[in-house]
């Protein structure tokens, strides 16, 4: 079976802080064998000479615990970001289905739009209703909400203006006055922006 996107993103960060964690340790291990060498030649009361690779020593030491400090500063931000990008997997679970979805709902409302002429098509229209309903409901549970911005002002954030108007009497400039598409919200993440009519 094909490893989902989310999976793949899994294993390359479990990868990112595998390879940090063996750096990490490599440093270490470094560290600790320029450690017992300068312990040695100090108990060894080093002659002169030997000052300079006492110097050296220190220096590579420093250079060693600087780079396990770096080492795991990477593997804090690592974890961190796998953390953030597990929120947000789960935040924006529905983000995909929905997206899909939306069509589907507009399709609805179209439909639920035509005038019934007779029995048969009102029980048909009751149907979609349900339908409708169900798919508002499960989107709700969801926290997809709608955008429908009709009286509001123009917010691009949120609506994309297809056209404009002149301003009426008593009218505020950037006014929403028509809705030709409703748009969508996932939480605080745009699925679609609204369509609208825009008084100028």
């Amino acid at each position: 079976m094909a490893k989902t996107d989310e999976e793949l993103k899994q294993e390359a960060v479990t990868e990112e802080k595998v390879e940090a964690k063996e750096e990490k340790e490599d440093v270490l291990e470094e560290t600790a064998e320029c450690e017992e060498e300068k312990t040695s030649l100090e108990e060894e009361g080093a002659e002169e000479p030997q000052e300079d690779e006492l110097t050296q020593l220190e220096q590579a030491l420093q250079e060693k615990e600087e780079q396990v400090l770096r080492l795991s500063a990477e593997i804090a931000n690592i974890q961190r970001r796998h953390k953030t990008e597990v929120q947000n997997a789960a935040k924006y679970r529905s983000q995909s289905l929905a997206t899909q979805m939306l069509s589907s709902i507009d399709n609805l409302e179209r439909a639920l739009a035509i005038e019934a002429d007779d029995e048969a098509s009102e029980n048909m229209k009751r149907g979609i209703q349900m339908v409708l309903e169900s798919m508002q409901h499960a989107f709700k549970e969801e926290g997809i909400e709608e955008i429908n911005p009709k009286g509001e002002i123009f917010d691009p954030n949120f609506h994309q203006s297809v056209s404009s108007v002149p301003l009426e009497e008593g009218q505020e400039a950037n006014t929403v006055v028509e809705v030709y598409q409703k748009g969508y919200v996932l939480k605080d993440r745009v699925l679609r922006p609204a369509m609208v009519v825009v008084a100028q």
